[in-house]
């Protein structure tokens, strides 16, 4: 292949697929961007979500994607994220999804069912992944944590720019409690508080990983994030804090680029 071939082979776009608890969300992906060629197609998640039903689910967003003008080569690999611990492809989790999940070779069974090289990776990571590379992130060096907060608290660890998966910290004890059963965007609503006493729970939350990891950047996702303009004032941390930039497309960008870095398909 001509260093030509090879540059063009390397910024080609490629398909990435977001597994959540309601919805199975994918798009075609420009790497060079980080950003979504055309609208992202949905289907939402098959009840009970077995590791059969969600792989037909995937096979006809895939078969959706590579129908379109932009899409990558019939070969071409996909990546995909899941809501739980991938260990080497397996799942070691499986909180919203159906316990069936548990000890699946995920990428075995999806590159069986779709005939083409997938790599599976956890949701929250792929959502860091593409912020500290394309989004709020993007030129720190230094550790960045990305953190969600929505149904419990997802966490992504970045160190220079690489991934270090599975870092789960929305299971820290804090008080004799895991930190998401108080902090969540959801315990906020269960517990109807207000935004000043929602910020004292997540005070101690962020204090608490600040302490632990002094990172140089913290980043806040989930749906929440939109409303960080009632929190964050009421928040005190030597570490900036900012809010996500690539909203809802960051899983589709973090999977496809995930399996773009271990390809080398992407610098």
């Amino acid at each position: 292949m001509s260093k030509k071939d090879e540059k063009k082979h390397k910024s080609a776009p490629l398909i990435g697929i977001d597994i959540g608890g309601t919805g199975i969300k994918g798009g075609i992906v420009d790497l060079k961007k980080g950003k979504l060629i055309g609208d992202r197609f949905r289907i939402p998640t098959p009840q009970p979500a077995t590791p059969e039903s969600v792989a037909e689910v995937v096979a006809q967003i895939v078969e959706e994607l590579s129908s379109r003008p932009d899409a990558p080569a019939a070969d071409a690999p996909v990546g995909l994220t899941f809501p739980g611990i991938i260990q080497h492809g397996v799942v070691r989790s499986a909180a919203n999804v159906d316990k069936s999940w548990l000890d699946k070779d995920i990428d075995a069974l999806l590159t069986a069912r779709l005939g083409r090289p997938v790599e599976v990776i956890n949701d929250a990571d792929a959502a860091g992944l593409a912020e500290a590379r394309y989004g709020a992130g993007a030129g720190v060096n230094g550790t960045v944590l990305v953190i969600t907060l929505g149904t419990g608290i997802g966490s992504a660890f970045i160190f220079d720019g690489k991934l270090v998966p599975n870092a789960e910290l929305g299971h820290l004890e804090i008080d004799g409690f895991d930190a998401e059963s108080k902090a969540s965007a959801v315990a906020r609503e269960r517990d109807g508080l207000s935004w000043e006493e929602y910020s004292v729970l997540l005070q101690r939350y962020f204090s608490h990983v600040e302490f632990l990891f002094s990172p140089e950047l913290f980043i806040v996702g989930g749906g929440i994030s939109k409303r960080s303009d009632e929190y964050f004032p009421h928040l005190k941390l030597r570490t900036k804090i900012v809010t996500a930039e690539l909203k809802n497309d960051a899983g589709i960008v973090g999977a496809a680029l995930e399996v773009a870095l271990n390809r080398k398909l992407a610098e």
